[in-house]
């Protein structure tokens, strides 16, 4: 099961041991997901303030 974290800051953090990042757009909210070795974590904010953290993530970013 995914672990959905709620504060910007640890989800940047998390990105540092991340393998991927996945995008996911719909029309109220974006869902970014890490996945990690063990964890996938997952976040979701506006689009808006999900766009400026995807350009704060440091692992490769896919969108579905």
């Amino acid at each position: 099961m995914p672990v959905e974290v709620f504060d910007k800051e640890k989800f940047i953090e998390l990105s540092a041991n991340a393998t991927e990042c996945k995008i996911k757009k719909n029309k109220e909210n974006t869902k970014l997901k890490l996945r990690t070795p063990r964890y996938m974590y997952t976040i979701k904010l506006d689009p808006k303030e999900a766009d400026e953290l995807a350009a704060k993530i440091s692992c490769p970013k896919t969108e579905i």
